[in-house]
């Protein structure tokens, strides 16, 4: 009986040991490359272009000084993500939802909703990102997607942002560049209904936005 339960025990401590490794990996297969002139986010997975996405960063500059409300560039990685589960449009405050969903375009309404990838800066230019609380975030405001309009983080359409957020993992890379994408062809197009994807999945579904928030293809696998 005492080697039994002691069999169980061990067996349960493996499991809580897997599951806390699992949790704590960092996802090294996935890099977001973000341009500030082009206001698009390109989504790479081993290195190929999977998605690209219509964004919005500050209307104010590009820094990373304390209260100049900028974007700062540099290479960082996602650090936290936030709004598991949570309906298109929650409204967060002080990254916590608040249970009001904010309609798209809502007149006179600028919250953060959706979902929250908190950003890390990795470079000595970029390291006060995180204290700075810049993240990579939904927005009812899409109307200015796709021109700077932000108070300092990376704006997304909802659905954008949550399907980012289902494929990226905590440890992803960005990269927030003063420069064009570098995107190679073919993009395929395909079916228009989105699909999401978990950072563990073999391939990430087939569906991004081009500018404009026009749905169109991830590139062929």
């Amino acid at each position: 009986m005492v080697a039994r339960r002691m069999h169980r025990l061990a067996r349960l401590c493996a499991l809580a040991i897997a599951f806390m490794l699992a949790a704590c990996a960092k996802d090294r297969i996935h890099t977001m490359v973000v341009s500030v002139p082009e206001q698009r986010m390109a989504l790479y997975r081993k290195g190929e272009l999977v998605r690209v996405y219509d964004v919005s960063t500050s209307k104010f500059a590009i820094s990373a000084v304390e209260g100049t409300n900028g974007t700062p560039l540099g290479k960082m990685e996602i650090a936290k993500k936030i709004g598991e589960g949570q309906p298109a449009g929650m409204k967060f405050k002080h990254r916590k939802p608040t249970g009001e969903v904010v309609p798209v375009n809502a007149p006179g309404r600028d919250p953060i909703v959706s979902r929250i990838l908190w950003l890390k800066g990795l470079e000595e230019q970029n390291r006060n990102t995180y204290s700075r609380f810049i993240y990579i975030h939904g927005t009812p405001e899409e109307k200015t997607i796709g021109t700077p309009a932000s108070y300092g983080c990376v704006r997304m359409r909802s659905r954008d942002v949550i399907e980012l957020y289902d494929i990226v993992g905590n440890g992803a890379a960005v990269d927030i560049v003063n420069a064009p994408l570098q995107m190679p062809p073919p993009i395929v197009q395909t079916s228009p209904t989105i699909a999401s994807a978990n950072v563990n999945s073999p391939t990430p579904g087939t569906q991004g936005t081009a500018p404009g928030g026009t749905p169109t293809a991830a590139v062929k696998q």
